[in-house]
């Protein structure tokens, strides 16, 4: 399919809260699968430019692409203090609404990180979703979460502050019990019997591949797992083999 045929435009709809969540749609004609694309914590829907050219190249192959601001992130409204693995949830579950609003009759969702726990946990319970493609989501995130606390800091305005990769963020206390609500590998067992794709680096620090094969052991068939040897949390210098795994998966299980 022809670059020149890509239409990129800036879109908006609503959550379950009323909070508006921004989003970049790259459609091609004819697509009649879409790929949601949920970032990462703390991240944006563009993911510093990869996630458009990821997209890009999705269309080349046929398939349209939503790229979105998860509620309290990027452009989308709400307060990111208040984040949560619920609201991550719900807000692809109005991202999936918004898609099959458009006339989109088959939805795939792919998850980075934190957002790739939030595609399982919703793929689990949403069965319009086709399929759904992970890297280096975390299957225990109170456990990780809970490492992150930063107990150095003082609290601001009742907030716990965290620090990681990117440095310090503040949260609501509800957000840790919130996660402890959910059940990542069972959330993966009730994928089946549509299709999982898991991705990890072998050299992820911050979700060790342990995470991708607990989720792997619980999932029902068809599954896959794929760990891209050398690869960080961040897959430095390795994203457009994780993208390679991921577009033979969807040409092998949703033809465009």
């Amino acid at each position: 399919m022809a670059g020149n045929s890509l239409k990129w435009e800036k879109v908006n709809y609503s959550n379950e809260r009323g909070l508006k969540l921004a989003g970049l749609l790259c459609s091609v004609p004819g697509a009649g699968t879409v790929v949601i694309v949920c970032h990462g914590f703390t991240g944006s829907k563009e993911g510093g430019g990869r996630a458009v050219d990821m997209a890009e190249k999705l269309g080349k192959l046929g398939y349209a692409s939503l790229l979105f601001d998860f509620s309290g992130c990027g452009e989308s409204e709400g307060d990111f203090t208040g984040v949560s693995l619920t609201g991550h949830v719900g807000d692809i579950k109005s991202s999936v609404d918004f898609c099959l609003s458009l006339g989109f009759r088959r939805v795939i969702t792919v998850g980075r990180s934190f957002g790739g726990t939030a595609a399982i946990c919703h793929g689990g319970l949403d069965r319009r979703v086709g399929g759904v493609c992970t890297w280096a989501a975390p299957a225990f995130p109170a456990k990780l979460f809970d490492s992150f606390r930063n107990n150095t800091l003082k609290s601001e305005e009742g907030l716990v502050p965290l620090t990681g990769e990117g440095g310090t963020v503040f949260l609501k206390e509800g957000f840790f019990a919130d996660l402890r609500s959910y059940n990542v590998p069972v959330s993966a067992s009730m994928i089946s019997p549509r299709p999982l794709l898991i991705i990890n680096g072998s050299n992820d620090v911050v979700v060790p591949v342990e995470n991708a094969q607990a989720i792997f052991n619980a999932a029902g068939e068809p599954k896959e797992i794929r760990i891209i040897e050398g690869a960080d949390h961040q897959f430095t210098g390795r994203h457009k083999d994780v993208w390679e795994i991921m577009f033979k998966w969807l040409e092998k299980n949703f033809p465009a």
